[in-house]
């Protein structure tokens, strides 16, 4: 019996991982985790920025549509929907003549119109940096970043 265990102690040889080299493998990949989640949380930042910004896009095509549909009219209202085939929709109009733009998730828009036949949309989203994006129709343009946030949706100001 004590030449088999002999003999087993004998042909081990230690394979395998010491303590001190599983250490550094796992400090390494920790260095890596911390490189990596603050970057992939930035993208996700702005990938939600870009998704407002697109919305407010979309809006203003919606919008401009509504525009052209009901003689050079502006529409009164704008509000939140939900579709339940399409998700969150803008619903442009009232009445029976609509248009409807879809929205991206956690996105805000709202709409002014102003008195002198222009006017203004914002929008933002929740899971982004917090930015406002802002289309005013008397400039014409593109979507452009407010300067500053957007305290009052409904004045988009």
């Amino acid at each position: 019996m004590h030449e088999v265990i002999n003999r087993l102690r004998t042909k081990k040889n230690d394979e395998g991982f010491t303590l001190i080299e599983l250490l550094v493998v796992v400090v390494i990949i920790g260095v890596l985790v911390a490189i990596a989640v603050p970057v992939y949380l930035n993208y996700r930042k702005g990938a939600a920025d870009k998704s407002a910004q697109s919305d407010v896009r979309g809006a203003v095509s919606a919008v401009e549509q509504f525009y052209t549909d009901n003689g050079n009219t502006l529409p009164d209202s704008v509000s939140n929907t939900t579709d339940p085939k399409t998700g969150l929709v803008l619903k442009i109009g009232s009445g029976t003549s609509t248009q409807t733009a879809t929205m991206s998730d956690k996105t805000q828009l709202g709409f002014v119109n102003n008195t002198d036949g222009t006017y203004k949309l914002c929008g933002t989203n929740t899971g982004g940096s917090g930015k406002w994006y802002v289309y005013n129709s008397a400039n014409g343009g593109s979507v452009a970043a407010a300067a500053t946030a957007v305290a009052d949706i409904t004045k988009c100001v």
